[in-house]
């Protein structure tokens, strides 16, 4: 007979914040007060993976901000050196312009551009470095404080915001879409959305017991979703200017 002496029901200890408050939340883990046989620690430590396959672990999340972090970077910075140049050059055409529809200018040119007074990709060049070092901490096995994932979910929500703004501006009225800018929206929904899945896996952000688990449990697939709505709202509104385009050329 094992007992707890003896043995660790898995989730217990030995795992870190995110995997082993999950796991202990959604797996079906033994009470480390009961006495134990050795098939049903073998049983339990079996279905171990699976638990943690059904959760967001501090290295899957340090990975979806070091590498959406990444992306965002890059095409802000390409943004930025863009709009440097046009500012140097007005006849300068920026290398993300390719057609009537896929236009970079426009949306540079326009007040939307530049809503704190200063090109928004400035923004993005000074954001996204905080997101990837962020992920370089939880990669190196650090902890942060509670208040600290409150504060950078807090940004990813004002991102995702400023990206339903731009989305808006670009389809309804630009009727243009910036290849950089798209690049910039790709990461900005998975850096929010993984942010979101992992403050209410950890119970930074209230939320019921059942909501929880189907955030968390789903949470790719949701993310999946997320993407064809705005896949399709992009569509949808430039639906009819492409066709007006294509018939008159």
């Amino acid at each position: 007979m094992a007992t707890r002496n003896e043995h660790t029901a898995p989730g217990s200890s030995g795992r870190s914040g995110a995997e082993g408050r999950a796991a202990g939340a959604d797996a079906d883990v033994v009470d480390p007060d009961a006495d134990l046989t050795d098939d049903e620690l073998l049983a339990a430590e079996m279905a171990l993976p699976q638990a943690r396959s059904r959760t967001l672990g501090d290295r899957r999340y340090g990975w979806v901000l070091l590498v959406f972090g990444l992306i965002g970077f890059a095409a802000s910075l390409a943004l930025s050196i863009e709009k440097v140049l046009k500012l140097q050059d007005p006849d300068h055409v920026a290398s993300c312009s390719f057609n009537l529809f896929l236009d970079c200018s426009a949306a540079m040119g326009s007040w939307q551009g530049s809503l704190l007074g200063f090109p928004n990709p400035f923004i993005g060049v000074a954001a996204f470095p905080v997101v990837v070092t962020s992920g370089v901490v939880l990669l190196a096995g650090a902890r942060l404080p509670a208040w600290y994932w409150r504060s950078l979910l807090g940004g990813t929500v004002a991102a995702l915001g400023l990206v339903v703004f731009l989305v808006y501006t670009s389809v309804a009225e630009l009727g243009k879409l910036c290849p950089y800018c798209m690049v910039v929206w790709f990461a900005v929904i998975p850096l929010f959305w993984y942010s979101l899945v992992y403050s209410v896996q950890e119970r930074m952000v209230p939320a019921s017991e059942k909501i929880r688990s189907v955030i968390v449990r789903n949470r790719f697939v949701l993310l999946v979703a997320l993407y064809l709505v705005v896949t399709a709202w992009v569509v949808i509104a430039l639906a009819p200017a492409i066709a007006d385009h294509l018939r008159y050329s």
